[in-house]
């Protein structure tokens, strides 16, 4: 890993290098992904089995996922993996519970009633990933929100196996979830069939969940056809240590990050130049045990770093420049550093806070924004699947009483229809 000295190294090349990864081929995955959208929308189902069969390898007969098909891959889960993944779903369904919105109203004087109104989305699509390392645990992080909030009807879009099979996995994380249909489909083909509909897929409200750079691009040109939740690129984490930090673990962790994708990036900024150059070789160390050791060590030589910061303040100062997806403090005291993290998605804070403990258990969601974006974008929650509707009701005397001021903003803008419709309720005699 590359290593850095604050004051001394030039970080912006750094910083310029983690933004292109997320442009890296974007010109011609345009292209190629509006030319799928269009098809999509010109032919429906046809689209999606000449796509599905294009670039997944597999001819399939039919895209959805019966219900014994559910029950089968249910009833296929080891009984022991099976309760893990219910206490992570418990863990999951109680985090967001917090996060509900409910109505609320105020009474003024006069007669005046205001609000905001809280109605979930009727129809929500869901996607997971099911490449080279298939994610069943963003099923259980999209789909339960969801059901919280209250979502209507909740459709699932995963990529099939060669075999033409949805992973049994990710279709028995669906079925514990709660989705109510499931379809065989991956990258921008599913996109386009959420957005847009066909014969088989119902269009949807909104679009969730991560994807590659195909579904990532999909997403981002069908926003305003539907919602999407925010446009995921590659994965990323850093950690923020001091001389206290076991390298051993610190190097474990950029490397969890590392396996996922060689794109990913993982960044560790230190106040201890010891510790700086201990994590570098123990990461060379691990990083030779790793199954996913080829995907690991393109993601660490091309994205990986390791920065000395002189002072704890520099360290946030780069933390909160970077915006990760994940952030790891792991330093003496981590709590007295919270409020000065600025920009991150997840924070972990403690030398027994990994990331994969927010992959898949603590409970918050692991839907994360990526590539800069937690400078303005927050990790996926409950409040991503209802929308909030102003409620505004006046009498006739709390209306006699503004009319004046409204009309004067609407004299000042020039649009006198406006000021008319105000107007005819003063000269014209009205009821309470």
């Amino acid at each position: 890993m590359k290593i850095y000295e604050y004051g001394k190294d030039d970080l912006n090349r750094l910083y310029d290098l983690l933004k292109q990864r997320s442009l890296e081929g974007q010109r011609n995955v345009d292209d190629v992904v509006s030319k799928i959208l269009q098809d999509v929308v010109d032919r429906g189902d046809e689209a999606l089995f000449e796509h599905t069969e294009k670039f997944d390898g597999v001819k399939l007969n039919s895209i959805e996922i019966t219900e014994k098909e559910m029950d089968e891959a249910l009833e296929a889960v080891d009984d022991n993996l099976l309760e893990v993944i219910q206490r992570a779903s418990e863990n999951i369904r109680i985090y967001h519970e917090k996060q509900r919105e409910n109505s609320w109203f105020i009474t003024k004087e006069n007669g005046i009633v205001l609000g905001q109104k809280i109605t979930p989305l009727k129809r929500v699509g869901v996607y997971a990933p099911a490449g080279s390392a298939p994610l069943p645990s963003t099923v259980l992080m999209d789909v339960i929100p969801a059901k919280i909030a209250g979502v209507e009807e909740i459709i699932l879009c995963s990529p099939p196996g060669k075999d033409g099979k949805m992973n049994p996995l990710v279709l028995a994380c669906a079925r514990l979830a709660g989705v109510d249909r499931a379809f065989k489909l991956g990258g921008a083909q599913a996109v386009a069939a959420m957005a847009y509909g066909t014969q088989s897929v119902p269009k949807v409200d909104k679009i969730v969940g991560p994807g590659n750079i195909y579904v990532a691009t999909a997403k981002k040109q069908v926003f305003g056809v539907c919602g999407i939740d925010m446009i995921a690129g590659p994965s990323e984490i850093l950690v923020i240590a001091d001389e206290t930090a076991d390298p051993a673990y610190v190097a474990a962790d950029l490397l969890s990050q590392a396996e996922h994708d060689r794109l990913a990036s993982s960044i560790l900024v230190t106040t201890s130049k010891e510790t700086a150059y201990i994590v570098a070789e123990e990461v060379k160390i691990q990083l030779n045990k790793l199954e996913r050791k080829e995907i690991a060590s393109k993601s660490i030589e091309g994205y990986g770093a390791i920065i000395i910061a002189n002072n704890m303040e520099e360290a946030i100062e780069i933390a909160n420049t970077i915006a990760p997806e994940h952030l790891e403090v792991c330093t003496i005291d981590p709590f007295s550093l919270l409020d000065d993290i600025k920009n991150a998605g997840a924070i972990f804070l403690g030398n027994y806070s990994p990331e994969p403990l927010g992959d898949y258990y603590a409970g918050p969601n692991h839907t994360l924004p990526t590539s800069g974006t937690a400078r303005f974008f927050s990790p996926l929650g409950v409040y991503d699947f209802v929308k909030r509707q102003s409620v505004i009701s006046y009498s006739k005397k709390a209306f006699d009483l503004a009319a004046a001021d409204v009309s004067a903003f609407a004299d000042a803008e020039g649009l006198t229809a406006h000021r008319n419709a105000v107007r005819i309720r003063t000269e014209v005699k009205g009821r309470d």
